[in-house]
């Protein structure tokens, strides 16, 4: 759904067009279309935004029905919605049915889903037939993605004759992949590929076969949009057809469905690595209560998981109680493996989605990590040392009152680099245990990484001051 985005406060052409379409609708509606006629759908869709919702339906009315579709298709989510569960079933079809078919199914997913059943009801057969076979795909995968609307010829064809059709078909409605044309044989089967400008410039004569590329990429209506991005990404395409197990053509996904997609799809990871359930609605189209669900679960789960951390502290508050000093620096070395943690976990999710790692090479990433820790620790470490003696040196805290500071001062040396070493490792490994129980590695969060280091963290920094400054505590 080609949603438009607005940008900072700089004058649009809806903030000028606005007063005069309202003087229009008042007084001539009946002028609205010519007036609009250069006007950008998406420039339209903004002035829409800008009117008064009383006078939406009028408007809407006032245009052509291929235009009101255009326009609608560019409006924010929260608005289409009200406005085609205000339609009656009747009066949305005429709209619903001008759109590309994937567009389509995107509007009618998210609207009501008894009022979507009776728009598509009143659809007229063909669109109707279309929009229910891609309505029983999921939303995130091919098939829910892609559009019928592409170009294909017999292979069998002549260049000119194959050009005659893409004209045929041009003229005769809207198609979304014009660009690319598919060459299939009696079957419908794909057979190869060509872009328009390749058709074009085709020697006199020649057959489809003989100019089409017969190494096609394409996809399978039950793959997912990472790999839809992944395949369009990797061979630069403009279009994957999307093939049955027959590899018969049964639609094709555009690049800007799969931006569309791959937003989407990073807006979910994004929330699930802040710690809460992905937002099935637009942030302020989600209700009170909605948002509650989402984000109470897995802030309650947080902070049980930080309940240990208390645990811990609790475990060691003889060794704090002879040795206050030690508490000093818990918000330190806490804050530091936690954040080694989440930095690795962010890193291997990434590599993940962009297929550079997989699941098998877990023991690469291991191999990799531990060295990278290991010296990460020791930087952070030296950090902690120099700023134990610093303090030391300039009086802000007499260390040596409680125990020598150069042993306050190795501790968090030692500790801080354990510490960062089991972060990182943690974090990088946790994402290959979530994709082995099934679970989508974004939901190794930062904040569940976080809280998991946070406890070994205090464990780890403890055992190491028992070790190193234990006689102090005896």
């Amino acid at each position: 759904m080609k949603t438009k985005q607005t940008h900072g406060n700089e004058p649009s052409i809806a903030s000028l067009l606005a007063p005069d379409l309202l003087d229009l609708l008042e007084s001539e509606p009946g002028a609205i279309a010519a007036e609009t006629e250069e006007v950008h759908p998406a420039d339209l869709a903004d002035v829409v935004e800008q009117l008064p919702r009383s006078q939406l339906p009028a408007f809407f009315a006032a245009l052509p029905v291929d235009r009101a579709a255009a326009v609608l298709e560019y409006v924010s989510e929260e608005l289409r919605v009200e406005l085609l569960e205000e339609m009656s079933p009747e009066q949305a079809a005429k709209l619903i049915a001008q759109m590309t078919p994937d567009d389509r199914v995107d509007a009618l997913d998210e609207i009501d889903e008894e009022h979507a059943e009776d728009i598509v009801e009143a659809l007229p057969e063909e669109d109707r037939r279309v929009t229910e076979q891609l309505l029983e795909y999921a939303t995130d995968s091919a098939g829910g993605l892609m559009t019928t609307e592409f170009v294909s010829v017999p292979e069998t064809d002549t260049v000119e004759v194959a050009l005659r059709r893409v004209r045929e078909i041009a003229r005769g409605g809207r198609r979304e992949a014009m660009n690319v044309v598919y060459s299939v044989d009696d079957n419908g089967i794909l057979r190869g590929v060509l872009s328009l400008r390749e058709l074009l410039a085709a020697p006199e004569g020649a057959r489809v076969s003989d100019v089409a590329w017969t190494e096609v990429r394409h996809v399978h209506p039950t793959s997912d949009r990472e790999e839809v991005a992944r395949v369009i990404s990797e061979y630069d395409l403009v279009a994957v057809p999307v093939v049955d197990d027959s590899e018969r053509v049964l639609g094709v996904v555009t690049v800007d469905d799969v931006i569309d997609a791959i937003q989407e799809e990073q807006t979910e990871d994004v929330q699930k690595m802040g710690g809460m359930e992905a937002l099935d609605e637009p942030y302020m189209q989600m209700g009170i209560v909605g948002m509650l669900k989402k984000r109470a679960g897995w802030l309650s789960i947080l902070m049980v998981s930080e309940m240990f951390t208390t645990s811990a502290l609790q475990y060691f508050d003889l060794e704090l109680q002879k040795l206050p000093v030690l508490m000093l620096f818990v918000p330190l070395v806490m804050s530091s493996g936690g954040n080694s943690g989440s930095q690795a976990t962010s890193l291997i999710t990434r590599a993940m989605a962009l297929k550079e790692v997989e699941l098998s090479d877990w023991w690469r990433v291991a191999l990799r990590e531990l060295p990278t820790s290991m010296i990460l620790g020791a930087i952070l470490g030296i950090i902690g040392f120099i700023r134990v003696v610093m303090w030391q040196k300039a009086g802000f805290y007499d260390y040596g009152q409680q125990a020598p500071y150069m042993l306050v001062a190795l501790n968090t040396f030692i500790a801080l680099t354990g510490i960062v070493t089991f972060g990182s490792l943690t974090g990088s490994m946790l994402p290959f245990l979530l994709k082995r129980l099934g679970f989508d590695p974004a939901s190794s969060s930062a904040p569940f990484v976080a809280t998991l280091v946070d406890v070994t963290g205090l464990v780890i920094y403890f055992t190491v001051a028992l070790i190193v400054l234990g006689k102090y505590m005896g």
